[in-house]
């Protein structure tokens, strides 16, 4: 049985922000409601970074060579 999530993961959160960006570019919005889903945008780019920054510290642990931290680019590029 999968264990239920207590927190949104980044995908969700991402969604969620792309969703909402989509809902103020209408233009539609009240100036209250404007103002909910300006807090709300803030809030979710705050958990994005907060999760971007969580896998940028796991990518740093897992280079790390003899203790000494190895930083070096993404190589997105398939040989």
């Amino acid at each position: 049985m999968p264990r239920k999530k207590k927190t949104p993961d980044f995908e969700q959160s991402l969604s969620d922000l792309e969703a909402l960006v989509s809902r103020m570019e209408q233009g539609e919005l009240t100036l209250d409601d404007s103002l909910a889903a300006f807090e709300d945008g803030i809030r979710l780019t705050r958990e994005c970074q907060s999760f971007l920054d969580q896998a940028e510290q796991k990518v740093q642990i897992l280079s790390s060579n003899d203790g000494k931290l190895t930083v070096a680019p993404f190589d997105t590029e398939q040989d």
